[in-house]
C-alpha cells in the first residue's frame, strides 16, 4: 500500500541495498541536523510489514522531530533466514553512510524495534561494533525483545505461558517456522532439551532465573531436570547463535554497545529476556533506561 499523506511529515517509498524502506521527514525546516531512527518491526521475521507500524512511526517522527526508516525487510520462509537479519543490518549501514542526504546528524542514529524487531536492533548493534568506517549508534531502544533461545523455563515463562496473543508454545513454534525447522521439535525446546550441559553451564551466569529480581518470582517453580537430545541440537543450533540470541554475546561485545532503553511488559513471555538483558548491559557499563509497563502484554 502507498504511503498516506501527512500535513506534519514528508513520507517517501525508497529502496536502501534494494531493501524497501519508508522514510518520514518532518516538514518544518530545522536550524541543525536532526536525529534519524531506524525501526525495525517485530512479526518473527515471517509476519508484519512497513504497513503495520505506519502510526508509531508517524509518531516517533513528529513527537521526537526525528528522520525515521522503516525497514520493509523480506520474510520468512519465501526468504530463508539469516536474509531478516541482514536485510536489517544492510539497510543500517547504507543509511549511515547517506544519512547527511536526508538532513541527519550521521553521529545521532537511533536503531528500534518492537520483539523481533527488538532481536534485530541488538544483533544490529553487535555486527556493527568492531565497524571503524561507519559512525557509532548512537542509542538502541529494545520493545519487549526477544534475545534468547536458551532457556524457555523463566519466571515469565512460566508465569504467561498461556497469554493471549504469544504464549510460550507460540513463541517457539514462530521461531521454528522462522528458522524453517522442523515444528514437531517444539517440546523438546521448550522443556530444553536442545541444549548440551556444557552450554547451559557457560551461559548461566547471563541466562538464570535467580538472576531475575524477586518481585517477578513470585510463585515461579524450577523445572524438573530434562535430557539432552543431540540430534534435536544438531537440527536447532541455530537458536544458540548470537545472531538470533543476542544475549549470549561475550562481554567484550556487550561493553561497547550504545546506551540502551529497554522496554518490558508484565504479561509477557519474553519479560525476562529484557531483565537479563538490562543486567548484562550494565554490568558492562552500558548505559541503561528501562521502562517496564505494569499492566502491559506483548
Amino acid at each position: 500500500l502507498p504511503a498516506c499523506r501527512d500535513s506534519k511529515l514528508f513520507i517517501k517509498d525508497l529502496h536502501f541495498d534494494e531493501v524497501p524502506v519508508r522514510i518520514y521527514l518532518p516538514k518544518a525546516p530545522s536550524a541543525s541536523k536532526r536525529r534519524g531512527v531506524i525501526f525495525f518491526h517485530g512479526g518473527c521475521g515471517i509476519f508484519g510489514s512497513i504497513r503495520c507500524c505506519e502510526r508509531i512511526c508517524r509518531y516517533i517522527a513528529r513527537k521526537s522531530d526525528s528522520v525515521v526508516v522503516s525497514v520493509g525487510y523480506r520474510l520468512s520462509p519465501e526468504y530463508k533466514y539469516p536474509t531478516q537479519t541482514l536485510d536489517c543490518l544492510n539497510t543500517t549501514v547504507h543509511f549511515l553512510k547517506t544519512a547527511e542526504n536526508y538532513g541527519v546528524d550521521p553521529g545521532r542514529v537511533i536503531v528500534c524495534g518492537d520483539s523481533a524487531g527488538g532481536t534485530f536492533t541488538a544483533t544490529v548493534c553487535q555486527e556493527l561494533v568492531n565497524r571503524r568506517d561507519l559512525p557509532k549508534i548512537r542509542a538502541q531502544v529494545l520493545i519487549y525483545p526477544f534475545l534468547q533461545a536458551l532457556n524457555f523455563n523463566l519466571p515469565s515463562h512460566q508465569k504467561n505461558a498461556f497469554t493471549a496473543f504469544l504464549s510460550r508454545e507460540r513463541a517457539v513454534r514462530f521461531i521454528l517456522m522462522y528458522l524453517g525447522k522442523d515444528c514437531s521439535m517444539k517440546e523438546a525446546v521448550l522443556a530444553g532439551s536442545h541444549v548440551p550441559e556444557s552450554m547451559n553451564l557457560k551461559y548461566s551466569k547471563w541466562i538464570n532465573p535467580e538472576l531475575i529480581p524477586e518481585v517477578f518470582k513470585v510463585g515461579y517453580k524450577p523445572p524438573l531436570p530434562t535430557s539432552f537430545l543431540p540430534h534435536v541440537h544438531e537440527e536447532t543450533k541455530e537458536l544458540l547463535k548470537t545472531r538470533l540470541s543476542p544475549l549470549l554475546a561475550e562481554d567484550a561485545v556487550v561493553c561497547c554497545l550504545p546506551d540502551t532503553c529497554i522496554i518490558t511488559c508484565q504479561h509477557d513471555v519474553l519479560r525476562d529476556d529484557g531483565l537479563l538483558y538490562k543486567q548484562r548491559l550494565e554490568d558492562n557499563n552500558v548505559k541503561v533506561s528501562w521502562y517496564h509497563v505494569e499492566e502491559g502484554f506483548h
